[in-house]
């Protein structure tokens, strides 16, 4: 994901989109840790899809609590 397309999306999807990508993080995690995960980058992108969406859930309440 881009940080671009995430920006146009609401903030009630994006709250949405992090609970879906926390638990896929989770599963990830729990599938590498039991050696089911194929892949290991997806725990990668994972995080860092994740860490783009609480970046720009927590710009905009910065602008709202600015305003």
């Amino acid at each position: 994901m881009k940080a671009k397309d995430l920006r146009e999306r609401t903030t009630e999807h994006l709250r949405e989109l992090e609970k879906s990508l926390a638990a896929g993080l989770f599963e990830a995690r729990f599938k590498n840790f039991t050696n089911r995960l194929n892949d290991t980058a997806t725990i990668r992108k994972a995080k860092r899809d994740l860490a783009r969406v609480k970046t720009i859930l927590t710009q905009r309440t910065r602008a709202e609590e600015k305003a």
